[in-house]
């Protein structure tokens, strides 16, 4: 057999070791398989979304325990502050350029142009369908929503910024009250988080059958034929997000010298596993690790990445952008300068409540339409048919946005170890799994340095006075008084 080629127990080891070549095989099976009986669609379905509530179910006590340790490890919660604006300031910069490169391409290449659709003959009921009747909150709703009432309900309702909150004022009070308060709080934490940390390695052998089952539901639901309609759009969008993807990683090398390429192919089974499952949840607390070790501090991962998954939602800012001009442009409404800055000024505000709200993109798109008093709400039906095919191009966008966030505001503050960063992504420091990783420095030491200092010098004045002792009294006749000092300073020399 020619050595270029793999023999079948490399593959099988391949196959059996690496999560990427797992989940790659089931995507092009789920494929397969969606094309050639679409009727079971919804017999796989259970399989994606068995696994979304899997991983949905750890990322609140997760998130919840990175923010408090990071901050008491920390141990400034200004500095947190800091990285809380900072991180504030890049995602209202980086969501307002993807609107803006959005508008500029759907005005350049007109998506919609000569579709010449009926407002009329559109199911607008199918709209209500899709939302469940729901609505985005306002911006004092979203404020007010970001509040918990209850600290078990922002758990079990996985409310994430609620959870942040939470986090925050634990940490907050463990810095407050110290460790001679509460020197078992912090260990406990600890170890709660290397316990989810396992639960996540346990999880993430399912990926592939969660990616196996979304991609039949999807071919086998919506079929390929909606890539000839809607062809024009979806290779704007997607080209667009490259784009913008490409501005991000010359962002990312201007801000830190890292490689955004790099990055990808460091994290290329989170990635792939995104894709496959058409969620950026599912692949959160994984990022996080890889984040941890890549050599940003806790910290900052804690409270950068989960924020961006509510306010910096770029790839979803490219597709309303494009998308609202694309439904302007195929009733045949020609949008003024001044009506497509209102869709900008629009969609600042309510891509920022989209996070969990069922057809979120539909409920901004409906807004924004009714906000211009020129586009039929109903028009939004056009977009029904492909708004699933956009799902991958908005959380592969949505996800490295939100870890270049994380890179750049880590710089920002100097939480960021750039050397570290260079070598893991080099390869020349691999990645190991959190539940895999050697035992860390035990948590007492963490909590009580003090303590630990004190107790250095006490072992070595009880071993050196024996040894003072025995070396006075060797040379004891010789009379010379000066022999202990000399002895004290420079033992070896001594003794010889």
């Amino acid at each position: 057999m020619p050595p270029s080629v793999p023999s079948p127990r490399r593959v099988a080891r391949i196959l059996r070791t690496s999560l990427f070549a797992q989940v790659a095989c089931a995507l092009v099976l789920g494929i397969v398989v969606g094309r050639l009986w679409p009727d079971t669609a919804t017999t796989f379905q259970p399989l994606g979304d068995g696994f979304v509530r899997l991983i949905k179910a750890v990322i609140s006590p997760l998130v919840f325990c990175v923010v408090v340790v990071g901050i008491t490890k920390a141990g400034d919660l200004k500095a947190f502050g800091r990285i809380g604006l900072k991180a504030l300031i890049w995602f209202e910069v980086a969501s307002t350029a993807a609107l803006f490169l959005g508008l500029i391409a759907a005005n350049v290449f007109g998506p919609g142009s000569g579709m010449h659709a009926d407002p009329s003959k559109l199911d607008a009921s199918a709209v209500d369908g899709k939302t469940g009747g729901g609505s985005l909150p306002s911006t004092g709703e979203f404020i007010l929503d970001a509040l918990p009432q209850s600290a078990v309900g922002a758990f079990a309702e996985n409310s994430l910024l609620q959870v942040l909150v939470l986090a925050c004022l634990v940490g907050a009070a463990l810095l407050h009250l110290g460790n001679a308060k509460v020197p078992k709080v912090l260990p406990a934490i600890e170890q709660v988080q290397d316990v989810v940390f396992a639960i996540v390695g346990f999880i993430m052998k399912l990926a592939p059958l969660a990616v196996f089952g979304a991609m039949v539901h999807l071919v086998g639901e919506y079929g390929l034929g909606v890539i000839k309609t809607y062809g024009k759009l979806i290779v704007l969008c997607y080209a667009v997000a490259l784009l913008f993807l490409a501005l991000l990683a010359v962002a990312l090398k201007a801000v830190t010298g890292l490689s955004l390429w790099k990055f990808v192919r460091y994290t290329r089974e989170e990635m792939l596993l995104a894709l496959g499952t058409a969620s950026s949840e599912t692949v959160m607390p994984r990022m996080m690790q890889k984040l941890r070790q890549v050599g940003c501090r806790d910290d900052a991962v804690g409270l950068v990445l989960p924020t961006g998954y509510s306010f910096n939602l770029d790839g979803a800012s490219i597709y309303l952008s494009i998308g609202t001009l694309f439904i302007a442009q195929a009733v045949g409404v020609e949008l003024s300068l001044g009506q497509q800055i209102t869709v900008v000024l629009v969609l600042m505000l309510t891509s920022k409540g989209m996070a969990g709200v069922p057809g979120s993109a539909f409920l901004a798109l409906s807004a924004t339409a009714s906000s211009l008093g020129v586009v039929p709400a109903g028009a939004v039906a056009l977009l029904l048919g492909v708004d699933r095919v956009m799902d991958s191009m908005r959380v592969a966008t949505n996800l490295l946005g939100n870890c270049v966030a994380v890179f750049a505001v880590s710089r920002w503050d100097g939480a960021l170890d750039t050397e570290r960063a260079k070598k893991v992504l080099e390869g020349e420091i691999a990645f190991v799994e959190e539940d895999d990783a050697p035992p860390r420095e035990s948590p007492t030491e963490v909590l009580e340095p003090e303590s630990t200092k004190a107790e250095v010098p006490v072992h070595s004045t009880k071993a050196e006075v024996p040894v003072h002792s025995t070396k006075v009294e060797v040379p004891a006749h010789s009379g010379k008084a000066e022999v202990p000092a000399q002895s004290t300073k420079e033992p070896a020399p001594e003794v010889g």
